[in-house]
Formats: structure tokens, C-alpha cells, sequence
């Protein structure tokens, strides 16, 4: 696998996604200093902030977390939010204390309503009503616990083939970011830029006519760049009763994304024409990226 160093030491699994296609292929196929990947940035220091901006000219941030994990980070640099997803605030606003000047913010939760509601189609009229009762009362943890399972069953392919299948506004969302030339530079994150991040890198990737195997190398790329908060992730996970497998990239996840895909739509271009993601965005975005000659 194509080695990388992360370039920004306070952000984690930060890198450009062109420049690791074309080191990976040894050519010149794609345009770099366009779209990079990360795990989130709001610890950050002040010269990777700086960097962030000036260095590396990002116009544009494409935040696919949960309000809930926003609260989450914000309660841990003493951002002064209240506790409860509950409370009467957008994604927005339990963002902004976060935010990189200079930058503009894109929120779209990648694991939104009709993501929800295809986890909450999982589970027994006891387990649903229960559910309901723990996040009524604030216990969203122990509320999750009742999803874990499901999640478990699933794995990282069945959650990923499900999330393209119900995900479809959100990932409509995103191209039409993508397809605005004053958002580029941009650079696309959720909590670690794995998953997420991952599944949407995949779509770029797959509707460039990127390798295969080089899609693969920059999902799996993920866990050594991960490497040094693993141990804390997994205390996370295990916490809501989820085990190793959400902490790894296992090695089939392209390859079964991309069958699905195949089988399923019919191509990435008809996958993207039914999200709601036209022709002329596709085209827009592909002549961004691909270099000339390409």
C-alpha cells in the first residue's frame, strides 16, 4: 500500500485524495489541491488552522457528523452548549463554535432521517418504544445500545450498501456542493474520515474511473492513519456496544460497495442520476478533477 504521511499533525487522517490517486498510479490523472479527506478538525492547532487556509487554499468544509457528535466535541473544548441533542438547535448552530474562520461550513448528517429510520426498521415494537423511552429521558448511549446489535448483524458492508440505499438526499446534498465552483478547494470529514468520508470518496473515486485497487488502498490507508487513537475509539464503541469492526477498514468494503453498485444501479453515473444528482453536476465535477488530457 502507497505510504502517506499525514501532512497536518493535529488533524488526523488528513490527506489530498488526487495526490494519493496519482502517487499510487504514477501519473498525472487527476487534478491535486482540490479535494482532501480528514477526521475531524476541531482540535486543530492554530498553525494547522492557518495551514488549513492558507496552505492548502480550502474554501470549503464538508462536515457529514451528527449533531450529537458536534455537541460531543464542543462539550470537550468547554464550548458553552447545553447537553441534550434535544435542545431546539441546528446542526448549524452547535457547530459554529468549531469553525475554522475562513472557511465555509457545509453540515450534512450523512446519517440523517432515513438513515435512522432504516436502523429503527431493525428492531421489535419492544425495542423501538424502549428506545424512544431512553433518548425521552436523555440516556442516548443506553439508547443506542438496543441499535448496536443491528448495527453488529450489518457490519461496515451492510451499513455502507444501506447507506447509499436510503442516503440518497444526503449524497444529493453533497454533489451539489461539489458542483459550485466557489466551494474549491474543498475537504469532506465526518468523526475519523473513514467510513463516512470513505463511502463518499468512494463515489468520487468510482465515477473518476479510478482503479479499483487504489480506492481500496485509500479506504484502507484510514486505519494505519487512525492509528494512534484507536485504543480511545475502541473504549467509545464499546461503550455503545459495538465491537472491533467499526474501529478496522477490512479489506472487502470497496469491492463490495462497488458490486453493489454495479448490480443494484447499474453503474455509479445511474446510481447518481437516481439520488437526484443531474448530469450536468456530474460532468462539472469530473471536469474538476480529471486533468487535462485525461
Amino acid at each position: 500500500m502507497t505510504e502517506l504521511n499525514t501532512p497536518l499533525k493535529s488533524i488526523l487522517n488528513f490527506r489530498d485524495v488526487s495526490r494519493f490517486v496519482n502517487e499510487a498510479t504514477g501519473s498525472s490523472r487527476l487534478s491535486t489541491k482540490l479535494l482532501y479527506r480528514s477526521a475531524r478538525p476541531d482540535e486543530a492547532s492554530f498553525q494547522d488552522r492557518q495551514r488549513l487556509v492558507k496552505e492548502y487554499g480550502v474554501k470549503s468544509i464538508i462536515d457529514l457528523r451528527t449533531k450529537t457528535e458536534h455537541i460531543e466535541q464542543a462539550q470537550k473544548r468547554d464550548a458553552k452548549v447545553k447537553a441534550s441533542a434535544a435542545i431546539p438547535q441546528s446542526n448549524d448552530d452547535v457547530a459554529e463554535p468549531l469553525k475554522i474562520p475562513g472557511i465555509a461550513y457545509h453540515e450534512i448528517n450523512f446519517n440523517g432521517s432515513a438513515f435512522s429510520r432504516m436502523l429503527l426498521s431493525k428492531l421489535t415494537y419492544f425495542e423501538f418504544f424502549k428506545l424512544v423511552g431512553l433518548m425521552m429521558f436523555g440516556y442516548r448511549k443506553d439508547a443506542i445500545k438496543i441499535l448496536s446489535p443491528h448495527m453488529e448483524e450489518m457490519g461496515l458492508i451492510g451499513l455502507a450498501k444501506n447507506s447509499l440505499d436510503v442516503c440518497t438526499r444526503e449524497v444529493t446534498q453533497i454533489f451539489d456542493v461539489l458542483a459550485e465552483e466557489q466551494n474549491w478547494p474543498v475537504l469532506v470529514h465526518c468523526t475519523q474520515g473513514k467510513d463516512r468520508t470513505g463511502l463518499i470518496v468512494m463515489l468520487i473515486l468510482f465515477m473518476l474511473g479510478v482503479d479499483q485497487k487504489v480506492i481500496d488502498d485509500d479506504y484502507r490507508l484510514s486505519e494505519s492513519e487512525l492509528a494512534s487513537e484507536k485504543e480511545k475509539r475502541m473504549e467509545e464503541i464499546g461503550s455503545i456496544g459495538l465491537s472491533e469492526q467499526f474501529a478496522v477498514c477490512p479489506p472487502d468494503v470497496v469491492a463490495s460497495v462497488h458490486s453493489h453498485i454495479q448490480e443494484k444501479y447499474g453503474g455509479i453515473e445511474k446510481y447518481l442520476e437516481k439520488a437526484g444528482v443531474s448530469r450536468q453536476k456530474v460532468d462539472f465535477i469530473k471536469s474538476k478533477l480529471l486533468a487535462e488530457g485525461s
